[in-house]
C-alpha cells in the first residue's frame, strides 16, 4: 500500500474512534440533565408553598407593611 493512502486510512479510523467516543457521552450528559430537572420538578412540589410563602414575607417586608 503507498504510504499516502496508509496514512489516509489511519487517520480515517481515528477520526471514526473519537466521533464514537464522544457519542457515547451524549446519553449521559442527557440523563444528567434529566435527572436534574426531575430532582428540581420534585423539590418544587413539595417546598414550593413554602417557598412561596417566603417571597411573599420577604417582599411585604421591603414594602413595610
Amino acid at each position: 500500500m503507498p504510504t499516502l493512502t496508509l496514512l489516509l486510512l489511519t487517520l480515517t479510523l481515528r477520526v471514526r474512534e473519537r466521533t464514537r467516543d464522544e457519542r457515547g457521552d451524549v446519553p449521559g450528559w442527557v440523563l444528567i440533565t434529566v435527572m436534574t430537572a426531575g430532582l428540581v420538578a420534585a423539590l418544587w412540589a413539595v417546598a414550593g408553598p413554602q417557598l412561596n410563602q417566603m417571597l411573599r414575607d420577604a417582599l411585604q417586608s421591603v414594602r413595610g407593611g
